[in-house]
């Protein structure tokens, strides 16, 4: 009898514990592959899981590598994660004025916790960031590794001057674009897949009709193109119109302004170091102003 319940109960839990098992690998993979996409909540949770041991073995090499992912999206748990890991030296040596740095990112999108900390730590604006967290190569060469020639580079200059007027873009904002993008090279492709001198990812490529992104006539029409677009949408904003250039217009009305991801802030201001005007004359017509900037007129007013 003893025999017969003691199969039973194995007979019993084998099944259950082979369900939890299974429901367990597949909200790991699904959290993986949600990772892997860029998603910076999956790979906060993820980091989570690394740097606790939860279901994973304990690595907080590979859970700094994910904290660093996010932070870099501009999540704000994430950065106030990877502070934490700097102030208690997880995995890499302790670091308070690092901690501080990513705790005043947090807090600026309005994470409390992170607030209250920095009410411990001093932040000071000129320690240097983690090195994951510093901007991506900005463009590789496709093919050959020559910088375009002066003629070559004065050549496109020229094309820019004589199509930025049928677009109503300032040709010296095109150029400081194109200067910071591409730096004059019509091959350059970037690790994201960005193309030709304006660096269009394949999605605003086809956005703006542009079928051969290394024809430097098509790229740059493309380009102003979007230009254009965007300085409608944001009412002549350069700063904005920038922002969005890089991070997309979607990023800043979430931020309502230049989001907080450290390769987009130093982008706009190297561009706005170059091309000082802040405000730029934009057409109505194009398309109807963003709701963030309607609001900030408003409230101005």
């Amino acid at each position: 009898m003893k025999r017969f319940i003691f199969l039973c109960l194995i007979l019993c839990w084998v099944p259950s514990a082979s369900w939890a098992f299974g429901d367990w690998f597949v909200q790991l993979a699904a959290l993986e592959s949600a990772a892997a996409r860029g998603d910076t909540q999956a790979q906060t949770q993820l980091a989570q899981k690394y740097e606790h041991g939860e279901g994973v073995a304990k690595d907080f090499q590979k859970a700094n590598q994910l904290y660093c992912q996010a932070a870099k999206g501009g999540y704000a748990e994430a950065q106030f994660k990877l502070g934490w890991v700097y102030a208690n030296g997880r995995g890499v040596e302790r670091d308070d004025a690092v901690a501080a740095r990513l705790f005043a990112m947090a807090a600026q999108q309005g994470h409390d916790y992170a607030s209250k900390l920095l009410e411990y730590l001093r932040e000071d604006s000129t320690t240097p960031l983690p090195s994951c967290l510093m901007p991506d190569p900005a463009v590789r060469v496709a093919i050959g590794d020559d910088l375009p020639a002066p003629r070559d580079r004065t050549e496109i200059e020229q094309l820019v001057h004589r199509l930025a007027p049928h677009y109503a873009v300032d040709p010296n904002l095109a150029l400081a674009v194109i200067s910071v993008e591409s730096a004059f090279n019509p091959k350059a492709l970037s690790p994201k897949k960005a193309q030709g001198l304006m660096q269009l990812i394949p999605e605003t490529a086809e956005r703006f009709g542009v079928k051969q992104a290394f024809s430097p006539v098509e790229n740059i029409k493309g380009g102003l193109a979007y230009l254009r677009w965007l300085l409608a949408f944001f009412q002549g904003d350069v700063s904005l119109v920038l922002a969005a250039y890089n991070a997309g217009e979607r990023a800043v009305e979430k931020y309502r302004g230049i989001p907080p991801y450290p390769e987009t802030q130093n982008y706009v201001r190297k561009i706005t170091g170059m091309y000082k005007r802040a405000l730029h004359p934009f057409e109505p017509g194009v398309v109807d102003p963003s709701p963030m900037v309607i609001r900030a007129q408003s409230a101005q007013r």
